[in-house]
């Protein structure tokens, strides 16, 4: 049974970093339980207000319903009791509602509904995707705006209306316009998080938009320098900000746009760069090829990303 009202969960979750852990695979891409587990127990260990399991960092587009149920269930078990654990509901409408109903069966806080199958979708057919969503369960949803899966203004309104579990709407367009519509209209009814790939990229100026907080890939595998970022950004600190950008953030991207679906990919492959391996990713995505990896590792040294430290007081 779920700790947290929806309510009190957005109240929760607006106040810090979000992540979305990596799922970890044995080299014949079958869940590799152990290791995923023993990365939860890590990633819980610091003071992140969150973890999604099964998102799209957790390829949970490449899951089965079984195996996300699985994985949703790992990830409940073995977080610190200070960190709540959300599921993921995505594919057919049929898949997206066992998602969310194997999510609160396995004790998860809430739900964030990733975009559906390839077709384009129109407002009406979101509307009634995420209607149907947020009646199969009562844990809080979070909608996320991206690929195939916008929502209007008005079909955000119309939710947060009708259904008291609606809780967030998650941005990964960044169409500036668009979001001043929805916050407009919506207000604090509804929490909003930042989610473009590599969020760190956009959140100063998004936080002016109402973004409180955002989905931080890299906390998979620096955790202390992504809540050091996480800070800087919610003390509006622009100096610290952009030297943050500048030694790590910006090179990353370089590495991460050499190839379609890289923004997955590399987080496995930092995993691997500073000795927590995750396994590969599965097809169609690929893995960072060794030179891929040689130079990340080489980035992770040279910035100091990766042997960043958050004093003690502030990671107790």
């Amino acid at each position: 049974m779920a700790r947290f009202s929806p309510q009190d969960l957005a109240d929760h979750l607006k106040d810090g970093l979000l992540s979305f852990p990596a799922t970890a695979f044995q080299d014949d891409l079958e869940v590799d339980e152990a290791a995923y587990v023993e990365h939860i127990e890590w990633q819980s260990s610091y003071p992140v207000a969150g973890l999604f399991a099964a998102g799209g960092t957790g390829e949970g587009f490449s899951l089965t319903v079984e195996e996300n149920h699985r994985v949703t269930q790992l990830a409940v078990q073995a977080s610190s009791p200070e960190v709540p654990v959300l599921g993921s509901a995505t594919g057919s409408i049929k898949s997206a509602i066992a998602n969310a109903q194997g999510a609160e069966a396995a004790g998860a806080e809430g739900v964030l509904l990733l975009p559906p199958y390839l077709p384009e979708c129109d407002a009406e057919g979101l509307y009634n995707h995420a209607a149907a969503v947020c009646e199969s369960t009562s844990l809080g949803v979070i909608v996320y705006n991206r690929a195939n899966a916008i929502y209007s203004p008005e079909v955000i309104a119309r939710l947060s209306e009708r259904y008291p579990n609606f809780i967030g709407f998650k941005d990964g367009t960044g169409n500036i316009e668009h979001l001043a519509k929805i916050t407009t209209l919506c207000g604090d009814r509804l929490f909003y998080l930042g989610g473009l790939p590599t969020a760190e990229t956009f959140a100063l100026p998004l936080l002016q938009m109402g973004m409180s907080t955002y989905s931080s890939a890299m906390f998979n595998f620096i955790p202390d320098f992504a809540l050091s970022f996480y800070a800087d950004v919610r003390a509006q600190d622009s100096a610290a900000v952009k030297q943050k950008l500048s030694d790590f953030v910006l090179p990353y991207l370089d590495i991460r746009d050499r190839a379609q679906g890289y923004g997955v990919s590399i987080v496995k492959g930092g995993l691997k760069a500073v000795g927590r391996n995750a396994g590969g990713v599965r097809p169609p995505l690929r893995n960072l090829s060794e030179q891929d990896i040689a130079d990340l590792s080489d980035l992770l040294a040279t910035s100091g990303a990766g042997s960043y430290r958050l004093p003690v007081e502030v990671k107790a």
